[in-house]
């Protein structure tokens, strides 16, 4: 393994802590309704634990109210169930074959909980980027004890192994910013 590489992983592996955070951020609920927030749902398909977006179709009614429209009529009743009884504290209303999900509006106290929830997501997001940089520090050290690389690079690598963090560990800050702003918008 040579220097450009160990940087290179180390850039893939920050990145993909990013697109995780994203997609944990997502998920987190802000006054409006958006259809990812029933991306984590299950749904018992003929037995096999199912994401939702895989048996029905998922739509934006109005600002407040999610549509979902089974593909199957049979599964319905399995949907609604699945979206009661998850952790998202909603009420679904079955009319026909479409199942409303109206989103209620968030208190202030929920919405400081949203926050420190984003917050911690972030935490998380930091720590795995600063465990990724010290993985990549020690592959450089391991390059200069098996002489494949002088100090002198592998210091000049370590800086920019550095200078990466900082860079995705800011791109962290502005996601949740971004995303406290949303949550705390009445």
């Amino acid at each position: 393994m040579s220097i450009a590489e160990v940087k290179k992983n180390a850039e893939q592996r920050m990145q993909k802590s990013i697109e995780t955070l994203k997609g944990d951020l997502a998920k987190v609920r802000t006054g409006r309704a958006h259809p990812g927030i029933l991306d984590h749902v299950m749904v018992d398909y003929y037995g096999t634990p199912t994401q939702i977006s895989q048996v029905a179709n998922i739509t934006l009614v109005d600002a407040r109210t999610i549509g979902v429209q089974p593909w199957e009529k049979k599964m319905v009743a399995a949907v609604e169930k699945a979206i009661r009884e998850s952790d998202l504290g909603l009420n679904p209303a079955t009319h026909g074959d479409l199942i409303r999900v109206p989103t209620p509006p968030l208190t202030e106290e929920r919405r400081k909980e949203m926050v420190k929830l984003v917050k911690g997501e972030a935490e998380d997001a930091k720590v795995a980027v600063r465990n990724i940089r010290r993985d990549a520090n020690e592959s450089l050290k391991k390059l200069v004890k098996d002489k494949a690389c002088s100090e002198d690079d592998e210091r000049r690598a370590q800086d920019d192994v550095q200078k990466l963090t900082d860079r995705f560990v800011v791109e962290i800050d502005k996601l949740v910013a971004e995303k406290e702003k949303d949550v705390l918008t009445v």
